[in-house]
């Protein structure tokens, strides 16, 4: 098992989940959860979750001086009461507290999920939300920074149950293919499928600032797996 650590805050969403299941099989880092609440790891699973209240999890990130941190960060219009306080409390500052405390920790690369689509120009809320993070992000100057916009996420959520994305995952296999050229990007992609990219980018030396949309999501992956014995 390697020395390097990657820290990843979000463990309570799908691609978190995704993220502590598949790290018995990724080698390249010893990975830690920082999250408010614990959760039931998944058997065979050995990694360390460090469970604080925001507030202190700059202290945490301090402590451990991750290589590699990964945002997982993120909630709905509607869990946060359609309120844009309190969407842009989660979706902005607490994305941005957690890259400057990486930042201040020596944190070489950040990657975090955003999503097709965003961009600050846009006229809908979450995705123009998503547009600013990422433009603040690249203001950090991390050495190297990874961007990942995914359409719509395939899984099951252990906890929170959303019919409508149900519903959506569920056509996602006929209504891909009716996406061609520059609507490629909202294509859906599994949770699994984005782990593998993933801990296919977190093992790129080059720096910079990438931005991964679908196509690009499934060529980490590949790539990660083409590695993996």
């Amino acid at each position: 098992m390697s020395d390097r650590r990657m820290v990843l805050v979000g463990a309570t969403g799908l691609v978190g989940r995704s993220l502590i299941a598949r790290s018995a099989h990724c080698r390249s880092f010893r990975l830690a959860a920082v999250a408010r609440r614990r959760i039931e790891l998944p058997r065979g699973v050995r990694m360390e979750m460090f469970v604080a209240e925001p507030d202190y999890w700059a202290e945490t990130i301090a402590a451990l001086k991750p290589e590699v941190v990964v945002s997982a960060l993120g909630t709905t219009w509607k869990k946060s009461g359609r309120d844009e306080a309190a969407f842009r409390a989660v979706d902005e500052e607490l994305v941005l507290a957690v890259a400057r405390a990486a930042k201040a920790a020596g944190t070489r690369q950040f990657i975090h999920i955003s999503s097709a689509g965003a961009s600050r120009a846009s006229r809908h809320l979450y995705l123009r939300v998503k547009g600013e993070v990422e433009e603040a992000l690249a203001r950090l100057r991390f050495a190297r920074l990874d961007i990942l916009r995914p359409g719509l996420l395939r899984g099951r959520r252990e906890e929170d149950v959303r019919p409508a994305e149900a519903l959506m995952q569920a056509a996602s296999p006929l209504t891909d293919l009716f996406l061609h050229g520059q609507y490629r990007r909202y294509r859906s992609i599994s949770a699994d499928r984005l782990v593998d990219t993933i801990h296919g980018l977190a093992r790129e030396k080059a720096g910079g600032r990438f931005v991964h949309e679908h196509d690009g999501l499934l060529r980490a992956a590949r790539r990660h797996l083409a590695l993996t014995p």
